[in-house]
């Protein structure tokens, strides 16, 4: 029989994961600073999505089929770093060009399709959800048990997503945005640059 308390520690290994600083987390709390509260949650629903497919990939055991191919790891490591060097490159962009023009427009379906492409192209989602299931679950788990803590973890990640859209799209947090936008432009630039660098290395050290 499955107890609430069975679930902790699965609870809380992923929302270690899910609440670090990462990809996911800083672009959609700058989305949040630059656009408002609207964009950032349709970001983060996209996110979320993303998020919740790597759990079932890892729920249903697809997860380790993915990590013992040399071939689609690699692949999957390239996408993603070569996508994190475009929202590098995108946030370069904005830093350089007048405060005017450093935020084209966006239709709303793209903003979702933004936040689930780079989730997505994040091959370490699926290790992290395989960690977190791990943690707890012994090998003869109950379907049952594995189902309710991924969908308990996907509630979590969407509410991970929405609180950083929530929190980063308050009034302070965008004044202090426009007064400082080339710096956090630029900040933000070179941690996609440093994370998508990562990914291409690991993806040819492998």
């Amino acid at each position: 029989m499955m107890l609430p308390t069975d679930l902790i520690p699965i609870v809380f290994a992923f929302l270690i994961v899910a609440v670090s600083p990462g990809p996911a987390n800083i672009a959609v709390a700058t989305i949040a600073m630059q656009r408002g509260r609207r964009a950032s949650m349709l970001f983060g629903a996209g996110l979320g999505t993303g998020l919740a497919f790597w759990g079932v990939v890892a729920a249903t055991g697809m997860g380790a089929v993915l990590q013992s191919s040399a071939i689609a790891l690699t692949i999957l490591k390239v996408l993603g770093g070569l996508y994190l060097l475009w929202l590098a490159w995108q946030s370069c962009r904005s830093a350089v060009r007048p405060a005017a023009d450093a935020v084209p427009p966006k239709g709303q379906r793209r903003w979702f399709l933004g936040g689930l492409i780079l989730n997505l192209s994040n091959p370490k989602a699926v290790v992290a959800w395989m960690a977190a299931l791990s943690v707890g679950l012994g090998d003869n788990h109950a379907a049952g048990q594995l189902a309710v803590s991924t969908l308990l973890c996907m509630v979590l990640g969407f509410a991970n997503y929405f609180g950083h859209a929530a929190a980063f799209s308050l009034p302070g947090f965008m004044a202090a945005y426009h007064r400082a936008r080339r710096w956090v432009e630029g900040a933000v630039a070179a941690l996609f640059a440093l994370a998508g660098f990562g990914l291409l290395r690991s993806a040819l050290l492998r």
